[in-house]
């Protein structure tokens, strides 16, 4: 196991308390008709380590990441981020305190650079304020530094030779680089991934864990979602299992492998068995 989550001495129970928790959940329902897509008493999200999401399709872990980044609205429920309650925040503001996210189906804006692309993540551009348009020494230094760090990101995420290229140029793997890379612009703390891998080529898959192990060893807390079990058992600290809305075990890779409640709703015997060997 990867990170620093085995050195934790709380025990793996549903909803347990963490020693530094990030993201509080507490009474978290949302209902689409008669379903209960999401159903979570009490979640507590630990700082500096890579948590994963899992469980089978329909168990709420999409449905549960719009409703923490603001992009739908419970039905009940609050959550605490820091020391802030996000409840009933727009997406820009909760993105602003610090959580941003990436999408399933990868954002960018395709008849933009992808250079611009990055300019656009920046937060709170003096430049882009009315007040300061007219007043080019008010807002030069800050576009200076946000170009600067910028086409830092790009390098880094091997997208700088790209940088003048149409965002629509870029090939599936790319595109989630340039999203984590773009995201990473207003400086979060808590990032959350939904299925990064989807869809990337699997020459691109060392390079995207690579970079997420990366944030976690910035301090960057990271949340994920994911289906491909070599890579959630390779790479998380904690993983969260949900079925049909509800949290049904967490615990480390190792402790949710063999946990009879996650074999039998999700894994199966089989899977839980080679699992063994990752």
């Amino acid at each position: 196991m990867s990170g620093n989550a085995s050195s934790n001495s709380f025990e793996a129970t549903i909803g347990s308390a963490k020693p530094d928790p990030i993201l509080t959940l507490d009474d978290m329902v949302r209902t689409f008709g008669g379903l209960r897509a999401v159903d979570i008493d009490h979640l507590e999200i630990q700082r500096g380590i890579i948590t994963a999401f899992i469980g089978p399709n329909g168990a709420g872990k999409t449905t549960l990441f719009n409703l923490i980044t603001g992009f739908d609205k419970p039905n009940s429920g609050s959550w605490v981020f820091g020391d802030s309650s996000l409840a009933g925040k727009a997406p820009h503001i909760i993105a602003q305190a610090g959580m941003v996210r990436t999408f399933q189906l990868t954002k960018s804006l395709a008849k933009m650079t992808v250079l611009d692309n990055m300019l656009l993540g920046a937060a709170k551009q003096r430049g882009e304020l009315l007040r300061y348009a007219l007043l080019p020494t008010q807002w030069k230094k800050q576009e200076s530094k946000v170009l600067e760090k910028a086409e830092g990101l790009l390098e880094r995420f091997n997208l700088a030779h790209m940088r003048e290229e149409y965002a629509a140029t870029l090939s599936g793997g790319q595109r989630k680089l340039l999203e984590m890379a773009r995201a990473l612009m207003s400086e979060p703390t808590l990032i959350l991934l939904d299925e990064p891998m989807a869809g990337v080529n699997p020459a691109l898959v060392e390079s995207l864990l690579q970079h997420i192990e990366n944030l976690r060893d910035d301090g960057v807390s990271v949340l994920f979602i994911e289906h491909d079990m070599d890579v959630i058992m390779g790479i998380s600290d904690w993983i969260v299992v949900l079925a049909e809305g509800r949290i049904i075990a967490e615990g480390t890779p190792g402790e949710v492998s063999k946990n009879p409640a996650v074999i039998d709703a999700y894994l199966g015997s089989s899977v839980a068995e080679e699992l063994k060997n990752v």
